[in-house]
């Protein structure tokens, strides 16, 4: 492993929960964003990875698995989530880079990444630590910004915009912010060992005139209605796709979740700092959360 990883986007220190979705005129897309996990998530399982978990908005939708591990690479974020689920055995809260994943491999039944991917300057590298920690067959549902959606085909021939929403290289719209495009997702997925299985579009009907027109119930309910189309043409700003992992080798032996994300040395413990047998390196656990992140100061 190395210490030379993409960039990453830090909400350290934001109210993102509380403004965007709290008070963002947001709860349409989240109920939408509800309906499409529910029906992708498998019946239940022992360990979920749940990959940009913020402060938590979609945790308690796991309830179906035992125990959740949330990541995020900011522990403010995690601080926020930890303050809303508790201190309690079911949830274990990391701070790491996606890049670098802390975890021992073929060590999850089920992961998501929610309104995540949306971040990565490298996509496929990032898919492929999430399929290391994956089990064979483990289910991954994997959300997406998707360049190919309506509105950007309406700007992009009415030339209001530069960019072509047609090609596979994706846009970065804002710093470290890129919608990509479907086909080229799913390249990616299968490059690193995914096959997928289901894709739903969500988000139908996120234009500003229509949400102030009708309930966030009521839209979510027609977003309903219209996700399985996403088996065949995705062109709303959300894209929801559930792969499985393939695998071809032996998962990692022993009862340990953790390694050291420098050198790949299993941290056998729990709730107490990690110490690293292979390099030496040591890696906090403060008020309930493992701190991972490669040059952190902790």
């Amino acid at each position: 492993m190395s210490e030379q990883t993409p960039p990453v986007c830090s909400y350290e220190g934001s109210d993102y929960q509380q403004s965007f979705w709290d008070q963002g005129g947001r709860a349409y897309e989240d109920a939408a964003e509800a309906i499409a996990l529910k029906r992708l998530l498998p019946p239940g399982g022992e360990l979920l990875l749940e990959l940009g978990a913020g402060a938590g908005r979609n945790t308690p939708r796991y309830q179906n698995f035992k125990r959740v591990v949330l990541l995020d690479y900011s522990r403010t974020q995690l601080e926020q989530a930890r303050d809303r689920l508790g201190y309690t055995d079911r949830y274990i809260y990391v701070a790491a880079d996606v890049y670098q994943l802390p975890f021992v491999d073929q060590r999850f039944d089920a992961a998501t990444m929610i309104r995540t991917l949306h971040h990565m300057a490298e996509p496929q590298l990032a898919l492929a630590q999430v399929h290391r920690v994956l089990a064979a067959e483990a289910a991954f549902i994997l959300e997406f910004a998707n360049k190919r959606n309506l509105k950007a085909m309406l700007r992009y021939l009415l030339r209001k915009q530069d960019w072509s929403p047609y090609t596979r290289d994706p846009v970065e719209f804002a710093a470290l912010n890129f919608d990509f495009h479907p086909k080229a997702v799913r390249t990616d997925l299968r490059a690193v060992g995914f096959k997928l299985v289901r894709q739903l579009t969500v988000s139908h009907f996120r234009a500003g005139a229509l949400k102030r027109a009708f309930p966030p119930k009521f839209l979510a309910g027609l977003d309903s209605l219209l996700q399985w189309t996403g088996s065949f043409v995705q062109v709303t700003p959300s894209v929801f796709t559930l792969a499985k992992a393939v695998q071809s080798g032996p998962a990692a032996g022993g009862e340990a979740l953790f390694q050291c994300p420098v050198c790949g040395t299993a941290l056998p413990g729990t709730e107490a700092d990690l110490h690293c047998e292979g390099c030496s390196a040591v890696w906090p656990y403060r008020d309930g959360i493992y701190d991972f992140r490669v040059g952190s100061p902790g």
